[in-house]
C-alpha cells in the first residue's frame, strides 16, 4: 500500500507543478497583453481559465480520495494538506492574471497614460516569486519558501509607488485621466494579491517541511531565517 501511495504522491507533485507552470504562463501573457495592447492575447488568458478551474477541481479530488483510501499520517498528511492549500492559491492568482486582461481590454483602445516601467517590474517579482514557491513546494525547500516570504514586502513597496505616482502625478492633476489611470491602478493592486497568494503558498511549504507555522509571524521569520 505505501508503494501506491508513494506513486500516487508522486503524480500530485507532478499535477501541482502543471498547475504551477500554467498560472506563470498566464501572467506572463497577460503582462505582454498589456504591453502590446493585445486584445487577442488578454482574451486568451480569459478563455484558458476554464482549463485551469478543471485542474484545480481535479487535484482537490485526487487530495481528498488519498486521504480517504490512504489515511496518510505526519508528512504524507502534511503534503497532502499543503498540495490542497496550493492548489487553491494558484487557481486564485490564475484569476487574478484574468482579471488584469479584463482592465488589459479598458485599455486596448486608448493611448497608454505613461511608458510602463514599474508595473512590468512587479510582475517580474511576482512571476519569480511563483516560481520559487512552486519550486520549493516540488522540492520540500523551506529555505527558498523562506525567501519567497521574505520577498513580499519588495512587492508591496512597489505597488504603493506606481499607486502614488498613477493618484498624484496624473489623476490629481487630470481627472480626465482617470479612465486609464484607474486599471492600472487595479493591476498593480491584481500583482501585489499574486504576491500575497504565493507568500500564503510559500507559508505553507515551511509548515509542511519544518511543521513549523509562520503565517502572521513574518517578523519572527526575518529574525531567525
Amino acid at each position: 500500500m505505501e508503494r501506491h501511495l508513494d506513486d500516487e504522491l508522486k503524480e500530485l507533485h507532478q499535477e501541482i507543478l502543471k498547475m504551477g507552470v500554467l498560472t506563470q504562463e498566464e501572467i506572463s501573457k497577460a503582462i505582454e497583453a498589456l504591453k502590446e495592447r493585445d486584445r487577442g492575447l488578454a482574451e486568451d488568458v480569459i478563455n484558458a481559465d476554464v482549463g485551469i478551474d478543471k485542474l484545480e477541481l481535479m487535484i482537490d479530488e485526487k487530495c481528498i480520495d488519498l486521504i480517504a483510501r490512504y489515511q496518510p499520517m505526519a508528512g504524507d498528511l502534511r503534503f497532502i494538506a499543503t498540495a490542497m492549500k496550493v492548489n487553491s492559491d494558484l487557481e486564485r492568482i490564475a484569476d487574478l492574471a484574468v482579471d488584469i486582461s479584463q482592465r488589459v481590454l479598458e485599455l486596448a483602445d486608448k493611448p497608454l497614460l505613461k511608458p510602463l516601467v514599474d508595473i512590468p517590474k512587479l510582475s517580474l517579482i511576482a512571476q519569480e516569486m511563483v516560481r520559487d514557491a512552486i519550486e520549493a513546494f516540488v522540492r520540500r525547500d523551506a529555505e527558498l519558501a523562506r525567501k519567497v516570504v521574505l520577498s513580499d514586502p519588495q512587492a508591496d513597496k512597489l505597488r504603493n509607488l506606481i499607486q502614488d505616482e498613477l493618484i498624484n502625478d496624473y489623476m490629481s492633476r487630470d481627472p480626465s485621466s482617470a479612465a486609464r489611470a484607474v486599471p492600472l491602478l487595479l493591476i498593480a493592486r491584481y500583482l501585489e494579491r499574486i504576491c500575497d497568494h504565493t507568500t500564503n503558498i510559500a507559508e505553507d511549504v515551511i509548515y509542511m517541511v519544518d511543521a513549523k507555522v509562520v503565517r502572521h509571524r513574518t517578523e519572527d521569520l526575518r529574525k531567525n531565517p
